[in-house]
């Protein structure tokens, strides 16, 4: 098949998929707002949930079916579907969520991702990710938090609003800590110390634990490379992905970071940007050695 009716057809099942699955995640969600009740949020939470599982199966069906791409995953072989996890990755491309959603699925919980806000107003997709409780984040510039420095909280109440959801059922709280994805010029512009990732950012990631790490049983650390090139959404859809490595790892959480606050203890907040830099040296070696051995 040409590649450009695979990805016409992948496309039509992807509208499709996503189409069928959200009539059921929106009348789950008007439920919720209804009856704001824990005993009535955990059964419809994980109806929910067992939705956009099935949203993400039929999504890994249309892709084994149009594309043949060879995926080569290590690590994920002792995670269980019954913990909370938090887990990390690099950034390259929107197939990181697909991919990751594709290694990940029935492995471990629902990954749920932090948003950026203006992604609500994506057609039936965004109030799909409403309706799971999906943390929408506002990104203010530097000269707006200079001149109303209240924003800053914004970000901390979202996450922490989000936070106690999760913590109603097992749940995988992704956080891609390099917040945005891995192009050479804003590798360029951060002058980032690392060759193939960008400077991570430490803050949601520290909030995130601090709001509900005891829950957590493990980081679970992902690396995504795509030894061909780094596909565009498009090239996804078409199929043109030869390869794709990921490896997993899971990473024990240092003792003591679910209990301290990241924005008002200086020591803590060097301490996590010291854990974060090297888990982040670790992975940019991995990356490096990943992408000779492909």
């Amino acid at each position: 098949m040409p590649s450009f009716l695979r990805g016409a057809l992948a496309l039509l099942l992807l509208v499709l998929n996503t189409l069928f699955w959200c009539a059921p995640i929106f009348a789950g969600a008007l439920v919720k707002l209804a009856l704001p009740f824990g005993a009535v949020r955990r059964p419809i939470d994980r109806f929910l949930n067992a939705c956009a599982n099935a949203w993400v199966a039929c999504n890994s069906a249309w892709m084994r079916l149009l594309h043949s791409t060879r995926w080569d995953v290590e690590g994920a072989e002792t995670l269980e579907r019954s913990e909370w996890y938090l887990v990390n990755c690099n950034h390259q491309s929107w197939v990181d969520i697909f991919a990751l959603q594709h290694v990940l699925r029935g492995r471990i919980p629902l990954l749920k991702f932090f948003l950026k806000q203006q992604l609500i107003y994506v057609p039936m997709i965004g109030l799909a990710w409403w309706a799971l409780d999906f943390p929408f984040m506002r990104r203010h510039g530097k000269d707006a938090l200079r001149r109303r420095p209240e924003l800053r909280t914004q970000d901390q109440e979202a996450t922490l609003r989000a936070c106690r959801k999760f913590s109603l059922v097992p749940t995988s709280v992704m956080n891609f800590a390099e917040g945005t994805r891995f192009t050479p010029r804003k590798h360029a512009t951060q002058a980032s110390p690392y060759r193939h990732l960008l400077k991570p950012r430490a803050g949601a990631m520290a909030l995130t634990l601090n709001a509900m790490g005891e829950r957590f049983r493990s980081l679970v650390d992902a690396t995504i490379v795509y030894p061909d090139g780094v596909p565009s959404f498009w090239d996804f859809l078409c199929g043109r992905m030869p390869r794709i490595v990921v490896r997993l790892r899971q990473l024990p959480i240092p003792e003591g970071f679910a209990a301290r606050d990241y924005s008002a203890d200086p020591d803590f907040r060097r301490s996590f940007q010291h854990w974060l830099a090297a888990l982040w040296e670790e992975k940019d070696r991995q990356v490096e050695e990943m992408l000779q051995r492909a």
